[in-house]
């Protein structure tokens, strides 16, 4: 049997342990061993998202989330859910536009048999006709919830908007007409297609031993890995995207004007994400940032006020978010507009920089108090091709950005012309023309 190859990429000051095994392949099995806990969250990652996705295929990623679900050779739907359930752990999937996770959390005892489950459902499911019928109907459900909350579907505006007719540009979950229209064997062929080994990462977080993690994987995946693959990385179907601003604006009953108001920003691997994320934090990451004090406190313009960034694999942005009454969405563009203007101009107050550096430090740590989230940092960095840094190195990257940096990065990014997306009862678009 071919070799697989095995490197421990960090060690922990409190004793935590990651390591790495690339199976014969192309399969890479990444563990984080972390001390004191008696859990264990396991997922496959597979690096394929919506931007994968051809104009017909719109919603295929997702579709596929729930379709294996539904059944493999050697379990049912109910058995699949019921295997986990039975031992008190949970089981999940969730779709992105980059990539597509299956997981569970269970009992340390219990990790052999969540392995088992979740690479039984994404190596072997059936996608049989019927339960691609059955599950168009709760995919148009999902659809229907999620566009009665206009909070969220600003959001998928603001990407219409920013990337245009890019797969960046459409929504994960697809359109009421591309669900509708995809057949079986169109989703067939992308689950063949697209989940392979090669192109997936297992990471397990929690009391666990690597090897047997390997092991337990190894076997469970041995009918379907290639020896002669090897690792690929996420291929990538959209066009470049165009920069250019505009606004977007839906005509809408509704009782609160949601916008999000918004510019290019950078991608995830960029070395200023560090200093990025800290601005976005002091500008508009809780009651203490600036927009929820210019917004909020100070004038009573909304209730929900946030500033947020977005890194992809070659692309990114950075907006806020406001939902308002519709007779107060003039005064609250004016004074995001003027915030951010302020904020290219000037950058952060140093007490503003000590605060948000704070909050994203208290972030970090807290996060990884959770087995899930450490299972998340190992696969993504994994997935992307990322340095994993330790929890004391991704610390020092935040107390070392300066204020220069955010002043750089805030004239780099808020000189442009911002995209805005609009949803409210406004049957006139010209009024927020930039």
């Amino acid at each position: 049997m071919p070799k697989a190859s095995t490197r421990t990429l960090l060690r922990e000051g409190d004793g935590g342990l990651v390591r790495r095994t690339v199976l014969p392949g192309g399969l890479r099995v990444i563990t984080e061993q972390v001390p004191g806990v008696r859990s264990v969250s396991f997922g496959v990652w597979v690096g394929v998202g919506s931007r994968d996705e051809t104009p017909a295929q719109m919603g295929s990623a997702h579709y596929l989330e729930h379709l294996l679900f539904k059944g493999t050779n050697s379990r049912s739907a109910m058995e699949i859910s019921s295997s986990i359930e039975a031992v008190g752990g949970d089981l999940n999937a969730f779709t992105t536009k980059e990539y597509t996770c299956f997981y569970a959390r269970v009992l340390d005892d219990d990790l052999p048999l969540a392995i088992d489950v979740v690479c039984d459902v994404v190596t072997d499911a059936l996608i049989l006709a019927r339960d691609v019928e059955s599950e168009r109907g709760v995919i148009l459900e999902e659809i229907a919830m999620h566009d009665d909350d206009p909070s969220d579907v600003v959001h998928d505006e603001f990407a219409a908007a920013m990337f245009g007719d890019t797969p960046l540009g459409r929504p994960i979950l697809g359109t009421v007409d591309t669900i509708e229209a995809i057949p079986r064997a169109a989703i067939n062929r992308f689950y063949r297609s697209r989940y392979r080994p090669e192109a997936m990462v297992v990471a397990a977080a929690g009391n666990l031993d690597h090897a047997t993690v390997v092991a337990h994987v190894r076997k469970a995946f041995a009918h379907v890995i290639d020896a002669t693959a090897e690792v690929a990385p996420a291929r990538r179907t959209g066009k470049p995207r165009r920069h250019e601003p505009s606004v977007r604006v839906t005509n809408r009953a509704t009782e609160q004007t949601h916008l999000v108001l918004g510019v290019p920003g950078f991608s995830r691997s960029d070395d200023r994400r560090y200093a990025l994320a800290v601005l976005t934090t002091a500008f508009g990451g809780g009651m203490s940032s600036r927009l929820f004090q210019e917004v909020r406190e100070k004038r009573g313009l909304a209730y929900s006020v946030y500033a947020y960034s977005q890194g992809f694999s070659d692309d990114g942005t950075f907006g806020l978010y406001v939902g308002c009454l519709p007779s107060k969405v003039d005064t609250v563009l004016e004074v995001c507009r003027e915030q951010i203007a302020e904020l290219a101009e000037r950058g952060l107050t140093d007490s503003e920089i000590a605060r948000g550096k704070g909050q994203v430090r208290g972030g970090t740590v807290l996060g990884q108090e959770d087995t899930g989230a450490r299972m998340t940092r190992i696969a993504k960095s994994e997935l992307h091709d990322d340095p994993l840094l330790s929890i004391d190195g991704l610390l020092a990257r935040v107390d070392a950005v300066t204020s220069g940096e955010i002043k750089d990065i805030a004239r780099t990014l808020l000189d442009a012309t911002p995209t805005l997306a609009v949803i409210g009862p406004f049957e006139d678009a010209a009024r927020f023309a930039i």
